[in-house]
């Protein structure tokens, strides 16, 4: 029983060991290469107001424009949904003026020109009969994106009520003929009918690449914008925290977490330094989620939802250990009353972290730019720390409770 103990706590050292070093430093295998993981969110994963970008400052022509005010907000509207869809959450859309959008992009692998091309180029959108008339046009169009859906690339698209229902006539009327899409009078594609579509959300399918569907999707939503609108300004920007401060806050988090691994130790004795043992896999898995996962960018905010998380984290920890305690002032064994708290603590540990995560899950709906980021950040915080400590820490103290170390005292302090 004690030689499984230790050999499931060694192999669980090992595995930390390795990800720390990978996390740290990096590796190679020949042609492949992992960064270290501070270098590749530096490179990927920074906020503007870590990293710095470029903005863009557009303006709307309003002569003749009917409810101008609001169809200006509808164009911010949907500057926001591209740019989430481009997985740049952290970028801001604001009036500048009275007929002005500025959008402030982080720096990004995309070239500036090529996303402002995406953002607002003026196009007239028209989906056209064997005919040469005009069924939908832009503003008919709800969205488009690319997708794969068996074994090929298709173009995916959503239309609005009113444009459902001409596209439904106009399916119907032309079933296994083709139907042209235009912009600015360009032929982009003449996908062939082949059944009606009467909910208003069809599918392009063809030869397509992943590359040229996105093209395709990007240039059919190029249509929906309800303003013409012109480029006035295009400018780089500087970071507005800088490297300096980023450096400065990595040491504060550095610190802060030492401290806490210190205060488990001389609290919970064992039972913390197991504890510190899956804090250190809750750092490494949160910030691979936070890099692998599309749409997520480290700004300020979002550290400060990573530093939120760490503290529900440990206080699941604290939970599960003082149930413990009362367990084992009840008479029970260290085994006994390792099942029995956790048992306890679970429906506590639960409930605080699902209202959390609730709350993030609203402001991943509702909110935009830095306070998306900030949701984005506690959620995956939340779903990590929930899994290391009833996943990993119980693993680990099962493992010492295999240890049958007759000094309780060194385990838990009763």
């Amino acid at each position: 029983m004690r030689k499984r103990g230790v050999t499931g706590i060694a192999i669980l050292l090992v595995v930390l060991a390795v990800c720390l070093y990978i996390s740290l430093a990096g590796v190679s295998f020949g042609v492949r290469e992992i960064k270290p993981m501070a270098q590749q969110i530096k490179e990927k994963k920074l906020g503007l107001d870590l990293t710095g970008g470029f903005y863009a400052v557009y303006e709307a022509s309003d002569e003749g424009v009917e409810d101008f005010a609001e169809k200006l907000q509808s164009t911010m509207s949907i500057f926001r949904t591209r740019l989430d869809a481009k997985g740049m959450t952290e970028a801001t859309v604001t009036q500048q003026g009275s007929n002005g959008i500025r959008v402030e992009i982080p720096s990004s692998d995309d070239d500036p020109s090529t996303l402002s091309d995406y953002l607002a180029t003026p196009a007239k959108l028209e989906w056209k009969s064997p005919d040469g008339d005009v069924i939908i046009s832009g503003s008919e169009i709800k969205s488009a994106q690319a997708g794969y859906v068996d074994g090929q690339y298709v173009v995916a698209f959503t239309l609005t009520s009113e444009g459902s229902e001409k596209f439904a006539d106009a399916t119907a009327r032309y079933l296994g003929q083709s139907i042209s899409i235009y912009v600015d009078d360009k032929l982009i594609s003449s996908p062939t009918v082949n059944s009606v579509i009467a909910t208003g959300e069809g599918q392009i399918t063809g030869s397509f690449t992943q590359e040229s569907a996105q093209e395709l999707a990007s240039q059919i939503e190029s249509g929906a914008l309800p303003l013409t609108l012109s480029e006035t300004e295009v400018h780089s920007i500087s970071a507005t925290l800088g490297s300096d401060a980023l450096d400065k806050g990595v040491l504060a988090g550095i610190i802060g977490v030492c401290l806490v691994m210190l205060f488990m130790i001389l609290v919970y004795r064992l039972q913390g330094l197991m504890a510190d043992i899956a804090l250190l896999f809750y750092i490494v898995l949160t910030f691979f989620c936070i890099l692998t996962m599309p749409g997520v960018q480290l700004t300020l905010a979002g550290v400060a939802g990573v530093i939120l998380s760490i503290g529900m984290a440990v206080d699941a920890n604290v939970i599960i250990f003082e149930r413990i305690k009362e367990e084992m002032r009840n008479g029970r064994s260290y085994s006994s009353a390792l099942n029995s708290g956790y048992k306890k603590a679970f429906t506590a540990i639960l409930d605080s972290n699902v209202t959390t995560l609730i709350a993030a899950f609203v402001l991943m709906l509702l909110g935009t730019g830095t306070i998306k980021g900030f949701a984005y950040t506690l959620a995956i915080g939340i779903g990590v720390s929930m899994f290391t400590s009833l996943i990993v820490t119980r693993f680990l103290l099962k493992r010492l409770s295999m240890l049958d170390i007759k000094n309780l005292n060194l385990i838990v302090k009763l």
